[in-house]
C-alpha cells in the first residue's frame, strides 16, 4: 500500500481523535479504495448507484438471481463508500454530539471500511431496507447465511466479532 494513502489515513484518524492503534486493535486493516467500479444496482431506499467491482458486482448479481429463484428479494442499499465520505459520516455524527466510542461501534473509520474495497454491500429485503438489526429476521437473510459464501460473499460483522462493530447482519462482503 502506498506510504502517501497510508499518510493520509493516519492524518484524517489524528484529525477526527481516532486512536493511532485503532486498526491493529480493532483487527481492521486499511483498505485500499477501489479504483474500478461499476453500478451494480440502484439502492432500494433512494435510486442511488450502488457501485462494486467488476468482480464483486458480478457475483452480486448471481447471488441476487438465485435468490429470486428461490422466490426472495435482495435488495442492495450502498456499496462502495470512499474514505471521504466516511470521514464525513463520522464528522456529523460527532456535531450531533454523539461520542466517538459509539460511532466507532457503528461505522469503521475511514480507511478501515471494507466499502472502501468496493467489494461490501449493505442489502435488505422488502420492508427492511433501514439497516437495522430486525433484518436477521428475514427469510432473506437466513437464506445469505446459508448461501452467501457460493458466491463469495461473507458476514464481515457477526454477533461478538473481533472488530467491536455492532451486529451487522445487512452488510456482505465478496472475497477474492
Amino acid at each position: 500500500m502506498a506510504a502517501d494513502y497510508l499518510t493520509r489515513i493516519r492524518s484524517l484518524h489524528r484529525a477526527l481523535g481516532i486512536p493511532a492503534d485503532y486498526p491493529a486493535r480493532r483487527h481492521l486493516p486499511v483498505q485500499r479504495e477501489a479504483r474500478q467500479l461499476v453500478t451494480a444496482a440502484r439502492a432500494a431506499d433512494d435510486g442511488r448507484p450502488v457501485r462494486l467491482t467488476p468482480s464483486a458486482a458480478a457475483a452480486w448479481k448471481r447471488m441476487r438471481a438465485a435468490a429470486a429463484q428461490a422466490g426472495l428479494e435482495l435488495l442492495p442499499i450502498s456499496g462502495f463508500r470512499s474514505v471521504a465520505r466516511q470521514a464525513v459520516i463520522i464528522r456529523r455524527k460527532l456535531a450531533a454530539g454523539e461520542s466517538l466510542e459509539a460511532i466507532l461501534q457503528l461505522v469503521a473509520a475511514p480507511g478501515c471500511s471494507e466499502h472502501h474495497t468496493g467489494r461490501a454491500l449493505d442489502l435488505g429485503s422488502p420492508g427492511h431496507t433501514g439497516l437495522e438489526a430486525d433484518f436477521a429476521k428475514t427469510r432473506e437473510f437466513r437464506w445469505l447465511k446459508r448461501h452467501a459464501s457460493e458466491f463469495g460473499f461473507f458476514l464481515s460483522y457477526p454477533r461478538q466479532n473481533p472488530h467491536g462493530i455492532a451486529f451487522e447482519p445487512w452488510h456482505w462482503c465478496w472475497s477474492k
